[in-house]
């Protein structure tokens, strides 16, 4: 039995969400896909999503300049948390996309270094930092 070795947790490249649609527009979906416009529901969903993101490209880009927002993609570990802790930073996290608080992250590092979190998009933390973190995240 010797050697075990843990795989990395692979965080998932998306989030699931759930609609609900009337059966007319429903029906004219599975039209589309029928007649090969789109390969699945998902398919017309993501692409309709992103044409009506694409439409409202600038007053998004104006809201994040304005909010002063992260767009993307933005990750937080343990060196950077406790840089932050030694400086006397407080840190008020704000993006639009993805957070992500590393699993090296303890609870009371993120409560020490976090002063609010927001988050348009998903925020992926270890549950026990998440709990802690529970009235700063909006």
């Amino acid at each position: 039995m010797g050697d075990v070795r843990q795989l990395r947790e692979r965080q998932p490249e998306s989030e699931k969400i759930t609609i609900n649609l009337g059966f007319v527009d429903l029906g004219r979906i599975d039209l589309l896909v029928k007649e090969g416009f789109y390969s699945n529901r998902s398919d017309f969903i993501r692409t309709a999503i992103r044409k009506q993101i694409d439409t409202h490209g600038e007053a998004v880009d104006r809201s994040i300049e304005r909010h002063t927002m992260e767009l993307g993609l933005r990750d937080y570990d343990r060196a950077e948390l406790e840089q932050l802790r030694e400086a006397g930073e407080v840190l008020h996290v704000k993006v639009v996309g993805l957070a992500r608080i590393s699993a090296n992250v303890s609870p009371d590092l993120a409560l020490a270094t976090i002063g609010s979190i927001t988050v348009l998009g998903a925020l992926q933390a270890p549950a026990d930092v998440k709990k802690a973190l529970a009235d700063r995240i909006t």
